[in-house]
């Protein structure tokens, strides 16, 4: 690798996960190559149909302000042999409703949680996998994430990973923290439409991923309570007595809804940490 983090060598896959410190990262990747990308490193992002729409929005205008080619990534089941498999969609195509997502969950047959996170392996890291195997014909390649020189427990998982890929965490490398992604979106002249709460962005990723603390969700469905209808139809796809959950440890997303309109309720940590996952910002 070159002395500058940012200098990636290909072919290189770059994690978009359309939250502003990927989106910082991949900006320094741009200007380390003099604007323009070669031609087999590969920006991605995976959507699982459960992202914010200004999530989608935000990947779309960097694609088109920063001329940067964005491969929109999506999971599809096939008719036969092998059955999951990779699909490039648009800004205009990508799915909205939680399609892809619920189609693996139906397929399974059981709801993802903390210990079997299905989820973030086959919406995610599987679907960009088989989009630089299958679609694009490499065998190894470096995997670009956006970690952050603040977040070493995450960065630590990542480096620890046995993969046909190998982890690169330019972000890490350049010590580069969430000061530095908070002051260069001051300064641009567009940005993720989502609150920024002292550099975090609670409604990131899938809206109320079940490794969001309770308090978060709680905070999200305050402010957008229709959130919670996917993930109770999910909760409740295997029967109403099922008991079935994302969390055995937490309330169901009725319960956490039931919680958001009581009007005296004050959350104890709006920030509570989120369980590492692939998922990042």
């Amino acid at each position: 690798m070159e002395s500058n983090p940012y200098k990636i060598d290909g072919p290189a896959l770059i994690s978009f996960s359309g939250g502003r410190t990927s989106g910082f990262m991949l900006w320094n990747i741009i200007q380390a190559h003099g604007g323009t990308l070669p031609d087999d490193i590969y920006v991605t992002f995976a959507n699982t149909g459960k992202e914010a729409p200004e999530t989608l929005d935000f990947v779309h205008e960097i694609g088109e302000k920063w001329g940067v080619k964005i491969h929109w990534l999506e999971l599809y089941f096939g008719e036969e042999r092998p059955v999951y498999r990779t699909k490039e969609v648009t800004y205009e195509t990508a799915s909205r409703n939680g399609e892809p997502f619920e189609a693996l969950i139906d397929r399974r047959k059981y709801l993802p949680n903390p210990v079997a996170r299905f989820c973030t392996s086959e919406l995610k890291v599987k679907v960009m996998s088989r989009f630089m195997r299958k679609l694009r014909g490499h065998k190894t390649w470096y995997n670009v994430i956006g970690l952050r020189y603040d977040e070493p427990r995450r960065v630590s998982s990542a480096m620890n990973q046995n993969n046909p890929w190998s982890n690169v965490l330019p972000m890490y490398h350049a010590k580069h923290d969430v000061k530095h992604v908070t002051d260069f979106w001051e300064k641009q002249n567009f940005d993720l439409n989502l609150t920024n709460f002292s550099g975090k962005t609670l409604a990131g990723n899938c809206d109320l991923c079940f490794l969001k603390g309770k308090d978060t969700k709680i905070k999200l469905l305050q402010e957008r309570p229709e959130m919670a209808d996917w993930w109770i139809k999910q909760e409740q796809k295997f029967g109403k007595d099922s008991g079935a959950t994302f969390r055995k440890d937490s309330d169901n997303y009725i319960k956490l809804l039931d919680i958001s309109k009581q009007p005296n309720y004050k959350e104890q940590d709006m920030f509570d940490e989120q369980m590492t996952c692939f998922c990042h910002d």
